[in-house]
């Protein structure tokens, strides 16, 4: 759901693993069995957003369907508190470019290794580390500016 696919998640966790299973002899064993599958999800991820032309609502989405969950906290104020921080973190993943937006789901919300990260997006390790802290040090100017903005 963070990679984008929101609503069409289950059909295209559903065709990634159709794809992995008739690929399946295709698997070397290079890399975890893990990070290959999901590389197949983000392959089909992309493939769901070029065939729509639209690759923003990604993570709006994903907190639209959280919020529902915080509602329930016995602490109103620590509510609203972590609902308004968790929608200025989706504005300003918003803002980030897909490539950026790609490597902090990944290491971030995935919580996938450099590793898998390396393999499920297809770009060396060095590009997942140059790129992860170019990513951050964006999304940490991005939330300042959030900041600075609401005070």
């Amino acid at each position: 759901m963070l990679l984008g696919a929101g609503p069409d998640a289950e059909d295209v966790i559903q065709e990634a693993f159709v794809k992995g299973y008739r690929n399946l002899s295709r698997y070397r064993g290079q890399s975890a069995f893990r990070s290959w599958l999901l590389a197949i999800v983000a392959n089909e991820t992309r493939n769901l957003h070029r065939s729509r032309s639209r690759r923003d609502g990604l993570v709006l989405r994903a907190a639209a369907a959280n919020q529902e969950s915080e509602a329930v906290e016995d602490d109103a104020v620590g509510a609203v508190l972590a609902a308004e921080r968790r929608a200025a973190l989706v504005r300003a993943l918003r803002l980030l470019p897909v490539k950026d937006r790609e490597v902090i789901v990944c290491r971030f919300f995935l919580d996938l290794s450099e590793d898998e990260t390396v393999t499920m997006l297809g770009v060396a390790r060095g590009t997942v580390k140059s790129r992860t802290s170019r990513a951050l040090a964006k999304l940490r100017g991005l939330l300042d500016h959030e900041v600075v903005r609401r005070a």
